[in-house]
């Protein structure tokens, strides 16, 4: 049990450290809510990259419902 705590803990810092860098990637300066250009091209290169759906809703400060439903979309627009 202890070992899934701190898995789950650095897991949490990662995506601190993700979205931190990703911002400065993106040279945004706001940390504030605010819609963001993009934000559904970025699900769907991290969800393509394995990460689950809450977690790409910690590092694009999103609500995973959002987020799942961004990378849907996208996945539909593909097939379709």
């Amino acid at each position: 049990m202890a070992d899934k705590d701190i898995l789950e803990e650095q897991s949490r810092k990662l995506n601190v450290v993700i979205a931190l860098l990703l911002r400065q990637l993106l040279r945004d300066s706001e940390f504030g809510a605010k819609k963001r250009k993009g934000t559904g091209e970025l699900a769907t290169y991290l969800d393509r990259q394995g990460l689950s759906y809450a977690d790409i809703a910690v590092i694009l400060d999103s609500p995973i419902a959002s987020v799942r439903e961004l990378v849907t979309r996208s996945k539909r627009k593909k097939k379709g």
